[in-house]
C-alpha cells in the first residue's frame, strides 16, 4: 500500500527524527529539500547549479527552482510506492505546485502530520542541541526568529490542509518512541497503518 505523507512542524519539534522513524515504518523514502539541494549541488546538476547561484548570493532559492528540484526527486523510482515530505511545501505556491504534480501522476497526499510543540520547550531543546552539537544556528535569538518565520510562513499551509480534512496534529514533545506512537496512532485513525 502506498503512503504519501507530509510532515510539518516548527524547528526543533523533532521532524528529522520522526521522519526517519516513519520512513522506516512505512518503507518509503524521506524527501527533504535540504537533502535534495545538497545532492544536486554535489552532482552539479543543472537545477543544482541554478539553486547554487541564489544560495551563493545569499538569497532564498525561488519557488520555481525548488518546485523543479522536488518534482525531479518525486519522479525517481523509489518514490513510486510513496514518500514522506519534510520541509516542502513551505509556501502556498509550493502547495499548488505539489498539487499539480500529484494530480498529473493521478495520486494525492494521504495525510499531513503537524508536530505541535510549545515554543519555550523548543527553544530549550535547541539550546541543548547547540551545546551538544556546537551549532551556532541554535542560539536563542536565532531560534525565536526561526519560530516566528515558521509561524508566519506555515500558518497558511496548515489552514489549507486543515480545510481539506487532511491535517492531523500530534504533540511533538516527549520521548521519541512516545511521539512516534502518537503519530502512528493518528495515522491509523486515517486507515494508514
Amino acid at each position: 500500500m502506498t503512503r504519501r505523507l507530509l510532515l510539518i512542524g516548527p524547528p526543533g519539534a523533532g521532524k528529522g527524527t520522526q521522519a526517519g522513524r516513519l520512513t522506516e515504518h512505512f518503507r518509503i523514502p524521506a524527501i527533504s529539500t535540504g537533502d535534495i539541494f545538497r545532492q544536486n549541488l554535489r552532482d552539479e546538476t543543472e537545477l543544482g547549479l541554478k539553486a547554487k547561484a541564489f544560495m551563493d548570493a545569499g538569497d532564498n532559492v525561488p519557488d520555481e527552482v525548488t518546485n523543479d528540484l522536488v518534482r525531479d526527486r518525486l519522479s525517481q523510482p523509489d518514490c513510486a510506492e510513496g514518500f514522506l515530505l519534510d520541509g516542502y511545501p513551505r509556501t502556498t505556491d509550493q502547495v499548488r505546485a505539489l498539487d499539480e504534480f500529484l494530480a498529473e501522476k493521478g495520486v494525492a497526499l494521504d495525510a499531513v502530520v503537524e508536530l505541535v510543540a510549545d515554543p519555550d520547550i523548543v527553544v530549550e531543546r535547541l539550546k541543548k542541541r547547540a551545546v551538544d552539537q556546537g551549532r551556532a544556528d541554535d542560539d536563542e535569538n536565532v531560534v525565536r526568529h526561526r519560530l516566528d518565520v515558521y509561524a508566519k510562513q506555515t500558518a497558511p499551509l496548515i489552514d489549507v490542509y486543515a480545510e481539506r480534512g487532511m491535517l492531523t496534529k500530534v504533540n511533538g514533545i516527549g520521548e521519541i518512541d512516545e511521539v512516534t506512537g502518537r503519530i502512528l496512532d493518528a495515522l491509523s485513525v486515517r486507515d494508514l497503518p
